[in-house]
């Protein structure tokens, strides 16, 4: 006789797992029924992967079934990408073939984004109607913002703005030309905050395709490809993926090679980057990102050498010529070997100078050094928590006093305050270690 299941059997079985009610389905909504429908007329079979808000990162991709080690995530076909051939093959290919001199491919990309954009029946709506409408990196931020960056993410900050700027500048010429395909002026399309919103998509959007130089374009590679959907992935420090154009299938393929549980949220890893590389490339920063570190600037080093310290200059030209002045850093596990080694350097006294080739290759001076050494790191460890504390206290201002800015200063926010979880942890290091050395000695 068959068993009963009772009653409440069906009800039950149709509830969702703990796990999927954490996170917001958001498969039914119109817009990504519409982009799924779009990617299944160009041959995008149905994956394992939802659209889904989940409340720590936002929107992303969960998995409705566990995911194993070397799973296969996704597989684009190549007619959903967007590619520099993609605007070669548009209505704008004839003004680029004859443009010279040659455009670059990111301004060609640039421009397909912001035509397409004003274009209300453009073939890609189903994809464009999905991407965000403004971003967080650095070159769209508010200049006061950029100013509370730490060095030397404010100098890449304003090198990146000027950047932009100058490719705007330098291709609108190209954008004039396209006058007969517009009602409008020009300007409407192609005004600086659309080039903005298409070179942010491009930067943080794009997956690396192998280079495919084509004669109509300038000498830049040409590694731009949009990814429809996949670009809904969410970054992890600690994921390990594999990532390509696969040429048998000619598809644009994921594998993961870490195991997720099902209604879990997926996510890759963009690189081993640390926070600042990922607000200035992408706009977010990664809480407890292993890859982070506190940069010492040399200015903040060579203030140090004092002026009574007869081989001062020799210190600043050893320094430089071997190149300890740049990436010194605090990170998880305290200060650098570079760090610790530039401090060795400077804290030489008279008589030990004539040892500085064995300072470089890690050698041991003396004792006198190692403590010297230590103690100013802790010095400077101490100044840089300061200076965080007080610009955290600056942003906790402008935050009630700026409430249009709000977004804008939470990023800069948690930067600094990981940052000062950092310093903090260093520090406790460098007074673990000093004790240490005291008890030995």
């Amino acid at each position: 006789m068959k068993k009963s299941r009772g009653r409440t059997w069906r009800k039950r079985r149709r509830q969702p797992s703990r796990s999927f009610s954490l996170c917001g389905n958001l498969g039914h909504e119109h817009k990504y029924i519409l982009l799924k429908k779009w990617l299944k007329e160009r041959s995008f079979k149905d994956s394992i992967l939802r659209p889904a808000q989940f409340p720590e990162t936002g929107r992303g991709l969960m998995t409705i079934k566990t995911l194993q080690e070397g799973e296969l995530i996704i597989s684009l076909p190549e007619k959903c990408l967007l590619t520099t051939q993609t605007v070669l093959n548009s209505y704008l290919g004839e003004y680029i073939v004859k443009w010279r001199p040659p455009i670059s491919p990111l301004v060609a990309l640039c421009t397909f984004l912001m035509a397409e954009k004003y274009t209300q029946k453009s073939l890609w709506k189903p994809y464009l109607d999905l991407l965000p409408e403004t971003y967080t990196c650095p070159v769209c931020l508010e200049q006061d913002i950029v100013n509370l960056f730490p060095e030397p993410l404010r100098r890449k900050a304003h090198e990146q703005r000027k950047l932009v700027h100058e490719l705007y500048i330098s291709s609108k010429r190209f954008f004039f030309s396209l006058q007969p395909l517009f009602p409008k002026k020009v300007e409407s399309v192609f005004n600086y905050e659309a080039f903005q919103w298409a070179w942010c998509t491009i930067n943080t959007r794009t997956v690396y395709m192998k280079p495919a130089q084509k004669e109509c374009f300038s000498r830049e590679p040409d590694t731009y490809a949009l990814a429809p959907y996949l670009d809904l992935l969410n970054h992890n420090p600690a994921v390990q993926v594999k990532a390509g154009f696969n040429e048998n299938t000619r598809c644009y393929e994921i594998r993961t090679f870490s195991p997720c549980q099902k209604y879990g949220e997926v996510f890759i890893c963009y690189g081993p980057h640390d926070n600042q590389r990922l607000l200035l490339e992408y706009g977010f920063v990664t809480i407890g990102n292993p890859q982070s570190s506190v940069h010492v600037e040399k200015d903040n080093l060579l203030k140090y050498l004092l002026p009574e310290d007869k081989q001062k200059h020799m210190k600043h030209t050893i320094l430089q010529e071997h190149n300890f002045l740049d990436n010194l850093t605090f990170g998880w596990d305290g200060p650098s070997w570079r760090l610790l080694t530039a401090l060795k350097l400077v804290c030489l006294e008279a008589d030990q100078f004539t040892s500085w080739k064995k300072v470089l290759l890690g050698d041991k001076v003396s004792e006198r050094n190692e403590k010297k050494s230590l103690d100013l790191a802790k010095e400077i460890c101490m100044s840089l928590i300061e200076e965080t504390q007080q610009t955290l206290q600056k942003v906790s201002v402008l935050k009630t006093k700026y409430v249009h800015l709000v977004s804008q200063l939470t990023l800069v926010e948690t930067l600094h305050m990981e940052n000062i979880k950092i310093l903090r942890l260093s520090s406790e290091i460098l007074q673990s270690t000093s004790q240490h050395n005291v008890l030995i000695s």
